[in-house]
């Protein structure tokens, strides 16, 4: 049997074509135009078939980070990434990923090899052995195998189905060895092949939902939007900013929602967080849920008394903290058009008291933050570093953030303004530390714009090895390490023996020469003026680089804003 091609090879009994080359065809016709991957058996052939077919492949040193790359693909594009891994411990690290693009609803799809399903079945020893379908199914939201290459048409259809349609999420798509090898006649594949219609269908809110939702706001003295990553995630970005334009109503964006709306509008409410959650008598949530990320929606954080509107297109999510009173089921897109056609026969204006206090809180904590931010501090805290970070960002407003870590990830946030919708990528719902790396090279390789990730140097450790494939890649990722020495914090002692203490990482390490090794520029930056002019110099540069930014051991805390979360045992060590 001999090559003719991609498509087909040459058989006596005629033209044939394979699994591989299926699998990548079904792809195509669906659109599929980047996957994201680690090659090995059985899968390695896929992966050049794909590029033999000019579906571009990225290929990473370990399956984790592929992963979160294509679940930061399907964020940005809206479109279900795609991540190849090789069966069984790559199918398992890739797994983690995959869970957590379900968490977050990223549409994803991680398509592994896999062992023989006969001997897997009887538990005889194949070569990974691993009955990997059902150990996705927990962590996805839907997983599927293909036995017959007639069938892969079908199979990749109702993954990407199950990816995008309404919740969006992870799937999984089992392809077994035997799958991959085998041959059928190239006119069975032809017919296998077709596109999935309308995906992603809209689903239209009921009328009424949006009516009785209007009426509880139109009763509100003191009313708070919340956006989400699913607002952003919908697209919908110009029906979301006239409908609270429009309405007056203050808003409060969660850390991917930032950039709906520029951090700079006046009607946002982020610097004063604190006084919105607790006083807000009427919460409109857009693409939100009520997690911990939101205390839950529950005292002392928020009001006994908040009455709750919730726009969210799966119904499962309503009542799921706190009752809501005004569930408004439907896609985002869909709900926020209607609101929008409704609204223009009237809202009643937001108290003047409800708009003065939201300025007067946020005065109060501008000021405070002016202090942190232009405090002389040597070495550099995580405030003043940031500073320098945000001004020269200021002039780079199409450049992506990813941002990661403890104390790196909590005062970012607050300091790094946004001013894009989808342009900053963060650890999310689960705060998964390691999504950096992955998240940044598909920022770069999905949008082709600047990315800039700031890393804690815990974090970084995750998935630092990728900056060799930001370097094979040549992509224009600048990756900043807050280097003080440990995770959380790095001042910690360790009073029993000589090894360090179990958050203390070395803080001598030179992650800028780390880069350099794999052909990139490394930069070290111990102060704010020496960060600064390293940013712009990488930025205005367009190539990998890595600045090592050196922190005091002691700034920050134990676990960040979650410290109430960190058990601290009440027993006394041993002696």
């Amino acid at each position: 049997m001999t090559s003719s091609g991609a498509d087909t090879v040459t058989h006596p009994n005629g033209m044939l074509t394979d699994g591989f080359r299926l699998t990548v065809d079904a792809l195509k016709a669906n659109g599929v135009d980047t996957m994201y991957g680690v090659v090995g058996i059985p899968i390695t052939d896929l992966a050049r078939v794909a590029q033999a077919k000019g579906i571009r492949y990225i290929g990473f040193r370990q399956e984790q980070a592929a992963g979160h790359a294509a679940a930061a693909a399907g964020f940005l594009t809206g479109r279900p990434g795609i991540c190849l891994t090789v069966s069984a411990p790559g199918f398992l690290n890739g797994l983690v990923a995959l869970a957590n693009a379900t968490t977050n609803c990223f549409p994803m799809i991680q398509i592994s090899g896999s062992s023989q399903r006969s001997i897997i079945d009887l538990r005889q020893g194949d070569y990974e052995e691993l009955d990997q379908l059902n150990a996705a199914r927990p962590f996805t939201k839907a997983a599927f195998r293909v036995d017959r290459p007639q069938d892969i048409g079908v199979g990749i259809a109702r993954a990407i189905r199950a990816a995008v349609s309404g919740r969006p999420g992870g799937v999984y798509l089992d392809l077994p060895a035997a799958f991959l090898s085998a041959t059928v006649p190239a006119e069975v594949g032809r017919a296998a092949m077709f596109q999935a219609v309308d995906p992603a269908p809209a689903q239209i809110p009921a009328a009424e939902s949006i009516t009785r939702a209007l009426d509880l706001l139109a009763q509100a003295q003191r009313p708070l939007i919340v956006l989400g990553k699913g607002a952003a995630y919908a697209r919908a970005d110009e029906a979301i900013r006239s409908f609270i334009e429009s309405t007056g109503i203050p808003y409060l964006p969660m850390s991917m929602a930032k950039g709906l709306l520029p951090d700079d509008h006046h009607q946002s409410a982020a610097a004063a967080r604190s006084l919105v959650l607790g006083q807000a008598d009427v919460v409109m949530l857009i693409g939100a849920r009520l997690n911990w990320q939101l205390e839950h929606g529950q005292p002392p954080r928020w009001s006994a008394a908040a009455r709750f509107i919730q726009v969210d297109v799966d119904p499962v999510e309503i009542d799921s903290n706190r009752p809501i009173e005004a569930p408004v089921t439907g896609d985002i897109a869909s709900a926020m058009t209607a609101f929008n056609a409704a609204v223009q026969r009237g809202h009643a204006a937001v108290p003047d008291a409800w708009r003065q206090a939201i300025n007067d809180r946020t005065a109060q904590n501008a000021a405070k933050m002016h202090a942190r931010l232009t405090a002389d501090a040597v070495p550099m805290n995580f405030s003043t570093a940031l500073r320098a970070i945000r001004d020269v960002l200021d002039g780079h407003r199409d450049a992506y953030l990813v941002n990661e870590g403890a104390n790196t990830l909590d005062f970012a946030r607050d300091i790094l303004p946004m001013y894009q919708p989808r342009h900053r990528l963060d650890s999310g719902t689960w705060g998964v530390m390691g999504v950096g790396m992955g998240y940044a090279i598909a920022a770069a390789v999905e949008s082709g714009q600047p990315v800039v990730a700031v890393e804690g140097d815990s974090a970084f450790g995750f998935s630092g090895m990728e900056l060799e494939t930001i370097c094979r890649y040549q992509l224009p990722v600048v990756t900043i390490v807050f280097n003080n020495g440990g995770i959380y914090k790095g001042d910690e002692r360790n009073t029993h023996s000589a090894d360090p203490a179990p958050t203390v990482l070395l803080q001598s390490s030179r992650y800028d020469k780390l880069i350099a090794a794999f052909g990139g520029t490394g930069y070290q930056a111990d102060t704010p003026d020496e960060l600064g002019h390293a940013l712009r110099a990488a930025l205005s540069n367009g190539k990998p680089a890595l600045i090592n930014a050196v922190i005091d051991p002691a700034a920050g805390t134990e676990s960040g804003h979650l410290a109430s979360m960190n058990t601290t045992s009440s027993l006394q060590p041993a002696h």
